[in-house]
């Protein structure tokens, strides 16, 4: 039997070559300042109603911003803001000097380059371990013909150009 230590190595090894999309997740602090942070824990829910859900670490310094938030906007990045991706994952203060964006009808901070954007109203939290879930309520999106950016092996790129069509 392996140990919890051995368990979640062998755990972290099979999710690291679990290819995801990337995402930034931004919102309004209550000061009306903005924040976000990048995410690969990022899943559709529901269609009747559109909901999706994203997962915060406990741990980063943003999280009583997103949990005390009543919205947030989840981006799906393309293949050409590998630069965004990583200003919003590092400990960059001031990450949306990186990015084009701008607040939107919703109250939200926008990254406006992005594959595709999902503006959310929070309807509900749960705690899951080291991490809690978020679930929002699509109340907007937006999307442009852009190709995704891609996490896979602890990096980050497009889908390769010899990708099988089937």
């Amino acid at each position: 039997m392996n140990s919890t230590a051995d368990k979640i190595n062998i755990f972290k090894q099979i999710m690291g070559v679990y290819p995801t999309g990337v995402t930034i997740v931004t919102t309004m602090d209550e000061q009306g300042s903005p924040a976000g942070l990048t995410v690969n824990s990022f899943a559709s829910v529901s269609l009747d109603p559109l909901i999706v859900l994203w997962c915060i670490d406990k741990k980063v310094s943003s999280l009583t911003k997103f949990l005390n938030a009543k919205k947030f906007a989840v981006h799906t990045l393309s293949s050409d803001q590998a630069d965004a991706c990583w200003a919003f994952a590092g400990k960059e203060p001031d990450r949306f000097s990186k990015v084009n964006w701008k607040v939107s009808d919703n109250g939200l901070p926008i990254i406006t380059d992005s594959l595709g954007t999902f503006e959310c109203r929070t309807i509900q939290q749960i705690d899951a371990g080291d991490h809690v879930i978020l679930l929002g309520e699509v109340i907007d999106l937006n999307k442009q013909d852009k190709d995704p950016l891609l996490y896979f092996n602890r990096k980050i790129g497009p889908i390769p150009t010899n990708w099988p069509n089937v």
